[in-house]
């Protein structure tokens, strides 16, 4: 693969901090790609973790904002928000809004529903202003806003500990399915565990049924004595759950630990009950980051890995990409590991229009056909359902550049998302400390 060769020009891109495009070399595995490159923020900290297609051709992004100046608008104090970024199909800023109460709110994941608005998930520390309520240092908020970003219902859960929402879908019955980290000590085994009446300490995954409106229709929590993290779901065909995520435990629901922190994926039915539970790792860490569904009826899994040995049949040094794809029941199809020497992790994963998946997150290498420009560069790879590499690209500055989310729009133009502090090299621009990142491409 030959080293990438930077061509930049202008970009305008609507109360956004203008930034440059690269053109790359071509690259033997696809055609010639271009990637834009944007920054937006004021002089705080404004990250980027989701994003999602939007019906009408563009996206909506959601994140946190602690910035209240420059291009962070509507906002007076200094705590952190939602941020809430909405953009038409060529790439101009609609509006822009924040949400959350006097202390810290933090959104995780954001989807367009059928009706034609959007939900909201993250979590919260505060206890006013549109937070109506909450019951310990930290709850899940999940909100629903209108198409044009007005506030329709919010609703808070958790207990008195850190309990924290990382992810939520739309199910078929029209309602939502969240969930994310329960602290479980602090809840003293609140929140409907399962049908063992010990309680144990530690996170756990917690599931969320709601309704339509976000209203609770049951919870369950799964998990074992030590640190559980969920950071996906998909719903399958038979109305079923399968939720992927990380565990270092090894007892309570989790059998089967390969050592050290494992991909823990868990398939549920529609009313909470456990179906299966399936560890995937090596003998150091593994940490599954995001799922989708695969075009033949399978699931792929990625996050990364420090391992070389069970279930991980190769790691270039550092940490891995890893992408695993799974059969229904948890059976492994294939995996497969992409990075050089140094660090190189995935955030998130998304379904192309041609069935095969992007990944983003970031790298640290600069061998092995990666290339990096200081520190953590942001990375994005293409694969196909064999888990062949199509292309890969890195794009950052000396600093932390970071991403955590990625779509395709209708046109197939690419949408990846995350966070810069770099102001040089490939990133033009920084408004102060973490500004949010936006990269485009086809």
């Amino acid at each position: 693969m030959k080293i990438f060769r930077f061509v930049f020009y202008v970009f305008f891109l609507v109360s956004c901090a203008t930034e440059p495009s690269i053109i790359f070399d071509e690259n033997p595995l696809e055609n010639q790609k271009e990637i834009s490159v944007t920054t937006f923020g004021g002089v705080k900290n404004d990250v980027l973790n989701a994003v999602c297609k939007t019906k009408d051709g563009g996206y909506i992004t959601v994140g946190y904002t602690q910035s209240n100046s420059l291009d962070i608008s509507n906002k007076t104090d200094d705590s952190f928000n939602f941020l809430v970024l909405k953009f038409s199909s060529d790439n101009v800023l609609e509006w822009q809004q924040n949400f959350g109460g006097s202390k810290d709110d933090i959104a995780t994941s954001v989807l367009q529903t059928k009706d034609g608005n959007y939900a909201i998930l993250g979590h919260t520390t505060s206890t006013d202003l549109e937070v109506s309520e909450n019951n310990g240092a930290n709850d899940f908020w999940f909100i629903k806003i209108s198409a044009s970003g007005s506030l329709l219902w919010e609703k808070s859960f958790g207990f008195l500990g850190a309990d924290l929402g990382t992810s939520f879908i739309e199910t078929k019955d029209n309602g939502f399915l969240i969930t994310g980290v329960l602290d479980v000590s602090a809840s003293n085994g609140q929140g409907e565990a399962k049908t063992t009446a010990t309680a144990h300490a530690g996170g756990d995954y917690w599931v969320i049924k709601t309704d339509n409106f976000g209203n609770l229709k049951w919870s369950k929590f799964f998990g074992g004595s030590f640190t559980d993290t969920p950071l996906g779901i998909v719903e399958t065909p038979e109305n079923e759950f399968i939720i992927a995520g990380s565990s270092d435990s090894e007892d309570f629901n989790i059998t089967n630990n390969k050592g050290g922190y494992d991909f823990w994926i868990i398939k549920i039915s529609n009313i909470g009950k456990l179906i299966w539970q399936k560890s995937f790792g090596g003998s150091a860490i593994e940490e599954a980051r995001a799922i989708t569904t695969t075009n033949d009826g399978n699931f792929l899994i990625v996050g990364d890995t420090r391992s070389s040995d069970k279930d991980v049949t190769k790691n270039n040094g550092g940490a891995d990409i890893w992408a695993l794809k799974i059969a229904t029941d948890g059976s492994i199809i294939w995996q497969k590991t992409f990075g050089g020497s140094s660090f190189d992790v995935a955030r998130a994963v998304f379904r192309t229009q041609d069935n095969n998946f992007l990944i983003a997150g970031s790298s640290r290498s600069l061998d092995n056909n990666f290339t990096n420009n200081g520190q953590n560069d942001a990375l994005l790879l293409k694969i196909d359902n064999f888990g062949n590499l199509i292309w890969q690209n890195t794009v950052g500055g000396s600093k932390i550049d970071f991403l955590y989310g990625i779509t395709e729009l209708q046109n197939k133009t690419i949408i990846a998302v995350g966070e810069s502090s770099s102001a040089d090299f490939d990133i033009a621009k920084n408004n102060g400390f973490a500004d949010a990142l936006i990269l485009k491409t086809k």
